[in-house]
């Protein structure tokens, strides 16, 4: 057997979602920051195509580069790459890639606590690992400053007419609506349904209200649809069922610890959650991170914003090696649309 290439991979999913982890075979891309070598890899391509694509993978896959930290306080770096974007930041990838590091031994653990400061695109993520028996039962990590841009904002969607949105980051860009209103009550049958109509409303909201980040001018788009159910207040904590709508087309299985940080940023706007108060976000599958707001800060703007924590947990599937065989007539793979959509926005 013959290969032009041969690409390790740790198969990791956290709390249902998918994050596989590049440990060896890919050689650092070029960039004098980690933003600019995420870049270098969206703009080349051709790694991502090559593991997200069919026939080595599908729209429900991301990968995560591990490279040398660009920052000198970090302990690790990765890049994220989803079927649609390279995102600044991605709560379930960061809890995969540092139950990958521990478990497998890239770095170090120590039991009862392992503290990780992970270096992302979008900036430095304190990660604090829980393990027992050398396994890293759960993962704790402080996010990148979230915050909410627009409150209330009615659009007009196509076969859904006017609705009210909320917009806000917590590490990546979202559209915030209220599942009820468009129909939906975040249960699993209501999968395919919820996918169409979330990608109907990003369209939408990319259109007609936008996005730009007022500290990182390239990141100037909506990136998610998160149809949300009320919060209810259960033992002390805020408890709110969610689906996150991810491009082209999937529903993200964990409860999506960037999409959590945004919801807790509206929260916190609307007065509904304050600093300390613990806030469990549920998946569609009935998967959960147990989140909290550390503290308010601010950006360089002087705009308000929030200072999320996110726990999950992770477990590793399998390990890979991605071969290409230099006769292989689809060296980068394909998309078909029967199960790749169109990405909007």
């Amino acid at each position: 057997m013959r290969s032009s290439k041969n690409i390790q991979v740790v198969s990791c999913h956290a709390e249902g979602e998918p994050g596989d982890v590049i440990v060896g075979g890919v050689s650092p891309p070029k960039g004098d920051t980690l933003w600019a070598q995420s870049r270098t890899l969206e703009q080349q391509s051709d790694l991502r195509d090559f593991l997200l694509n069919e026939p080595r993978g599908g729209i429900f896959r991301h990968a995560n580069l591990l490279v040398p930290p660009v920052d000198p306080r970090a302990d690790a770096a990765f890049i994220i790459m989803e079927a649609a974007f390279f995102p600044p930041m991605s709560g379930s990838n960061a809890i995969c890639v540092t139950t990958v590091l521990l478990e497998t031994g890239i770095l170090p653990m120590q039991e009862p606590v392992t503290e990780v400061l992970l270096e992302a695109p979008g900036g430095l993520v304190k990660a604090k690992a829980f393990c027992s028996d050398g396994v890293v039962t759960s993962v704790q990590f402080t996010n990148v400053p979230s915050f909410v841009d627009k409150l209330d904002q009615v659009i007009e969607v196509e076969g859904l007419g006017s609705i009210s949105v909320d917009t806000a980051y917590g590490g990546d860009s979202f559209c915030l609506v209220d599942a009820g209103s468009v129909g939906f009550s975040v249960s699993p049958d209501e999968a395919h349904d919820m996918v169409a109509s979330g990608q109907k409303i990003i369209r939408a909201a990319n259109e007609q209200i936008g996005f730009s980040h007022p500290e990182n001018k390239n990141w100037s788009h909506l990136s998610f649809c998160m149809l949300t159910c009320p919060i209810k207040r259960e033992g002390g904590q805020v408890r709110g069922r969610n689906t996150v709508v991810i491009q082209p087309g999937k529903l993200d299985r964990s409860p999506c610890g960037t999409g959590c940080s945004a919801r807790m940023a509206v929260l916190h706007e609307r007065g509904l959650l304050m600093p300390g108060d613990r806030f469990v976000g549920e998946s569609v599958i009935n998967s959960e991170f147990n989140c909290q707001i550390e503290e308010v800060t601010q950006l360089a703007n002087g705009k308000s914003a929030i200072v999320p924590s996110v726990a999950g947990r992770a477990w590793i599937t399998g390990t890979h090696q991605h071969m290409l065989d230099p006769k292989d007539p689809w060296p980068s793979g394909y998309r078909l649309s029967d199960t790749w959509p169109t990405p909007v926005g």
